[in-house]
């Protein structure tokens, strides 16, 4: 049977009958219920139970993720609430902010979605509503101004791999998600993301993954409720204090999606699952995954081939906007590069990086709504993948190319 690879909201047999196809499946691990291991890991926090940290008459902001996260905020949020109520911190006295960073406003559907019965106490970030609390490496932190008002500030996040902090989650929910325009700029600028150690799957040594910690110092996370997965589901939660939760849950996700490759191969197929398929800017993240990760599989002259339906065009942010003017406004990825690399505004280093794997490597995507988009940003598109696989190609199947690591 071929293989397949997401696409919307199912799936795409991979058929190429005059290539040699190899799949790269992760062990995996036998995934959780949220709810349970939610309530596990906030009985057996890393730290002080947050019914200890919290006071009856606090003011309390939860930041969650946005959208572009597959997050279970529902079942984070109510294990969180009811923490809180143990605490005598009352539902009213509950504020949650949507950690958008510079991703647009979530729509209200989007909200009751994710939150449910929480989604009246829920309100968008807006970058432009932000007050500094110090500052970190000499840049100021910014922050929405109900997290710098909190009295206890509480995160939920996915813990998983990430191109830059090397696993996602921890403070970062709030320091990227609920901060300004200023934390943003310096640490996803082409000084920071040049620096040894910032790396995919690397969080030991990763000056980013420094840099945010400290400024979740700053600001004064006192408490976060993560989750990792595979492809699966959910793996595992834990909470207490961020630095000690993303340790832990970025070691159980090692185990369950690290995968070592063999050889070299002409085009490497990559899966985007929703809901980062959405847009070009999400779907992005794919190539630059393989490429830039701890193992590129491609031949010098590899392809990389990416189905995604991407819905939303190349994205409805500031960030996107700015993603798809530096790309659409080039001629090649090499100038592209050496231009960047002089500097460029927060969310715009999605190009940054991408043009660094555009130097070496054609990236095609095919079964998208927008092909045109496509183009304008110095990739190719196809309407099948079939299309976009020269015939007597070695290629390497990776079903979710954004939670798969790969090594040699």
């Amino acid at each position: 049977m071929p293989p397949s690879v997401p696409l919307g909201d199912g799936e795409i047999e991979i058929s190429l009958p005059d290539c040699s196809v190899t799949v790269c499946e992760p062990p995996g691990a036998t995934p959780v219920d949220p709810a349970a291991a939610a309530r596990r890991a906030i009985e057996s926090p890393h730290g002080e139970r947050l019914s200890s940290i919290a006071d009856p008459a606090d003011d309390v902001v939860i930041v969650v993720t946005d959208v572009t996260r597959a997050t279970p905020d529902d079942v984070l949020v109510d294990a969180l609430v009811s923490e809180l109520q143990a605490a005598g911190v009352a539902r009213s006295q509950v504020t949650i902010v949507l950690g958008l960073g510079l991703h647009r406003p979530m729509t209200d559907t989007e909200i009751r979605d994710g939150l449910g019965e929480y989604a009246d106490l829920a309100v968008n970030h807006d970058p432009e509503r932000t007050v500094s609390v110090g500052t970190v490496e000499g840049c100021s932190i910014e922050v929405n101004e109900r997290v710098a008002d909190a009295d206890c500030v509480v995160s939920t996040g996915m813990v998983e791999p990430h191109q830059y902090a090397g696993f996602s989650g921890g403070a970062k929910t709030v320091v990227v998600g609920a901060g300004g325009e200023s934390a943003i700029r310096y640490s996803h600028g082409a000084e920071m993301l040049g620096r040894e150690g910032v790396r995919l799957g690397r969080i030991d040594d990763n000056p980013f993954r420094e840099f945010i910690d400290a400024a979740g110092d700053l600001v004064g996370v006192d408490f976060a409720l993560n989750v990792t997965h595979s492809p699966r589901g959910i793996l595992d939660a834990a909470a207490g204090k961020p630095r000690a939760v993303v340790a832990d849950l970025a070691e159980i996700a090692r185990e369950a999606l690290a995968v070592s490759v063999e050889g070299e191969y002409d085009a490497v197929i990559a899966g985007v699952p929703a809901p980062k398929d959405a847009n070009l800017y999400q779907t992005s993240r794919a190539p630059t995954y393989l490429v830039l990760g701890a193992h590129n599989p491609l031949s010098s002259d590899g392809r990389i081939v990416v189905p995604s339906r991407m819905p939303e065009g190349v994205g409805e942010g500031t960030g996107e906007r700015r993603f798809k003017e530096w790309l659409g406004g080039a001629t090649d990825p090499s100038s592209l590069y050496a231009a960047m690399a002089e500097g460029y505004e927060p969310g715009a280093q999605r190009a940054f990086v991408l043009a660094r794997v555009l130097r070496d490597h054609d990236v095609w995507i095919t079964n998208s709504e927008h092909p045109d988009v496509v183009e304008e940003c110095l990739m190719q598109q196809a309407p099948t993948v079939a299309d976009a696989v020269e015939s007597g190609s070695r290629v390497l199947v990776v079903p979710d190319a954004l939670t798969t690591l790969l090594t040699r």
